[in-house]
């Protein structure tokens, strides 16, 4: 009974450490992508990150629509709205109407939209390169399987 009781006891009680995996997973993150919109936002454009957030969805997407966008993110149509509105004008999104339903914009990247998902891939891949810098091939696959463990403990 006395083992039964100290299980319990035990896993009632949080490891400094728990707080501190997350923190520092949130950091990472966060020096990540704030390297990486420096490199743009010291570039010819200028983007934010949600614009490239965007961009991004349509370089995977092309012909989405904005409806498409909108249930992807979650994010405020008009919100949305405002900033397809912005890329187009720039020239980076181009849209046609969907020849079923002439209500719905088909969305793609215009070849300067292209050019600028493709650097910013690029300089995405410099940066992972830089951040694992150092580890060994067996400590990336280590990484990588603890992080999934942490991932699937917040989907069970």
């Amino acid at each position: 009974m006395r083992e039964s009781v100290d299980k319990v006891n035990r896993r009632g009680r949080q490891d400094p450490a728990d707080d501190e995996v997350l923190e520092l997973v949130h950091q990472v993150m966060h020096q990540f992508r704030s390297q990486l919109f420096q490199a743009l936002r010291q570039g010819e454009h200028e983007l934010t990150h949600m614009e490239s957030k965007v961009l991004g969805f349509y370089a995977h997407r092309p012909g989405a629509t904005q409806s498409d966008l909108v249930q992807h993110t979650g994010r405020d149509k008009a919100q949305l709205a405002r900033l397809i509105k912005g890329l187009r004008e720039r020239g980076l999104l181009h849209g046609e109407a969907d020849a079923a339903d002439r209500r719905n914009v088909r969305l793609q990247l215009t070849p300067e939209g292209q050019a600028i998902q493709q650097a910013l891939r690029q300089q995405a891949k410099a940066l992972e390169a830089q951040a694992v810098l150092g580890l060994a091939e067996e400590e990336k696959a280590q990484l990588l399987a603890l992080l999934r463990r942490v991932q699937g403990n917040l989907n069970a």
